[in-house]
């Protein structure tokens, strides 16, 4: 073992700098600065190289962070650079918006033990940072190409992890998505104080390099000049993924929801982030979905919420509140996150749940109401309950829903007879081979998991690409027997 390493006893846990709050909510740059060199070299060197490794197991992808911690606190970037993307496709994306604290750190020996977790996800990031800088990181490039081709229906994160590893395996791969900018919730879902877009298209602009095509406004099943039929897709390709995500908003319940002024945080985020890339966006300018002035609030606990309040914040509302009907310790967020927005002038409402709405022409008014914890679901969660007499209102002139995502009706959409989905809408597939109920289509990420994170997305597609290259080479194989 590295002399360099076992350091967590004589040197604190330390993160990158963060930005000032005063500062940050200025605009909608990253709010953590890069480590330096030696900083990162240091806080890699914290790794107690344990013999069993739970950041790698708390991992969905199994990273193999000791390995690349220790190479990395021995000045060997490159190799470590090597490794960490042997297993992620995107690791400087996870850098930054992996809930770290919820998985590899969470799970880190060293702060079970009280010292303080490796700053895993900072490195992680620094590590892959620097490849780029460095010119490391470097388009796919199949050593044999093959005639078969693999159509992805969505550009989303489960979507270029398929497309990177298929690439790599020389199959023509083409991605079809009803956006006009490939990466999905990366790009119009995230903003950009958690992922500078540049990030994201630069791994966009290498899968094109590498050979990926890329399909934009295509709409599965619609009827405008660049859609296409679902079987459409199947006749022209030898296979397909389905990893469209999830983007149907929850509905929300009460007198009022109706009103103007109430709207999913899809369409805020998008909004918001589109005019991030200069785009004119008419409902921002029209003042539906912009904060400016405004006293907002978001109702949810997920990292969506904490992007929609955050994101209010920057675009200078009046005042922003978010509602959530658990507690702090139950929130499903990253608390990480929460304590971002606090920093930010966030107020949180914990224990609250909205009881109606009121207003003339467009929302003013959100009555809400006290909760408790009672006894535990299913899952084994208290499940919240009203405390009868508490309610209360708050000023809303915008009212965010960020509740979650449901899929949508894909067999009903695309007229895809036969696609099995699960009771909640999702697309039925096998968890090992991502197979669906048709042949030769595949489906991976949200939209058979629901709403996940996007390190599973990637996992997934991985998984999913070397199972569709299997089962081109089976078909192969069975066709050259037939003659």
């Amino acid at each position: 073992m590295s002399e360099k390493m076992l350091k967590f006893t004589t040197v604190e846990r330390s993160m990158p700098d963060k930005r000032s709050a005063d500062e940050r909510i200025d605009d909608f740059g990253e709010i953590y600065r890069e480590f330096i060199t030696e900083k990162a070299e240091e806080q890699a060197a914290r790794c107690s190289q344990c013999g069993v490794p739970y950041c790698q197991s708390g991992c969905p992808l199994h990273n193999n962070i000791p390995d690349w911690l220790m190479l990395t606190a021995e000045g060997r970037l490159e190799e470590a650079y090597e490794l960490s993307q042997a297993t992620n496709t995107f690791p400087e994306i996870c850098g930054r918006i992996c809930p770290q604290d919820r998985l590899c750190e969470g799970n880190c020996v060293i702060e079970q033990a009280g010292h303080g977790t490796v700053t895993i996800g900072a490195v992680e990031k620094y590590i892959t940072d620097t490849a780029w800088e460095k010119g490391w990181v470097r388009p796919a490039k199949p050593r044999v190409e093959r005639s078969e081709s693999v159509g992805i229906i969505g550009a989303g994160p489960a979507g270029m992890a398929a497309a990177d590893a298929l690439r790599r395996k020389g199959f023509q791969v083409t991605i079809y998505d009803r956006y006009d900018r490939a990466g999905g919730l990366l790009t119009y879902g995230i903003p950009g104080f958690k992922l500078e877009k540049d990030v994201v298209m630069r791994r966009v602009e290498q899968q094109e390099l590498s050979g990926v095509k890329f399909v934009m406004n295509c709409a599965v099943g619609g009827d405008g000049p660049d859609d296409r039929s679902f079987e459409q897709l199947r006749d022209d390709h030898d296979a397909v993924l389905i990893a469209t995500g999830v983007y149907k908003s929850r509905g929300l319940g009460g007198p009022g929801v109706g009103l103007n002024g109430i709207v999913p945080a899809i369409d805020y985020l998008t909004a918001s982030n589109k005019v991030g890339f200069g785009d004119v966006v008419q409902e921002f300018e029209d003042g539906v979905l912009n904060a400016y002035g405004k006293n907002v609030v978001v109702i949810g606990g997920g990292d969506t919420a904490m992007d929609c309040v955050r994101t209010a914040v920057r675009q200078e509302a009046k005042s922003v509140r978010c509602l959530y009907r658990r507690d702090r310790a139950n929130m499903p967020g990253s608390q990480r996150e929460v304590e971002n927005a606090e920093e930010e002038g966030v107020v949180f409402e914990w224990l609250s749940a909205p009881k109606a709405f009121s207003g003339k022409n467009r929302v003013s008014k959100t009555k809400a109401i006290r909760m408790r914890l009672g006894a535990p679901d299913a899952t084994g969660r208290q499940s919240p309950e009203e405390a009868p007499g508490t309610e209360f209102d708050l000023k809303a002139d915008l009212v965010i829903k960020a509740l979650g995502f449901e899929p949508e009706d894909l067999p009903k959409l695309w007229d895809a007879e036969g696609l099995e989905v699960t009771r909640w809408g999702t697309i039925k597939a096998d968890f090992r081979t991502h197979a669906t109920s048709l042949p030769g289509v595949y489906a991976a990420g949200d939209i058979v998991r629901g709403a996940s994170l996007v390190v599973w997305a990637i996992r997934d597609g991985r998984e999913a690409a070397d199972a569709i290259a299997a089962y081109i080479a089976e078909k192969a194989s069975a066709s050259v027997a037939a003659e």
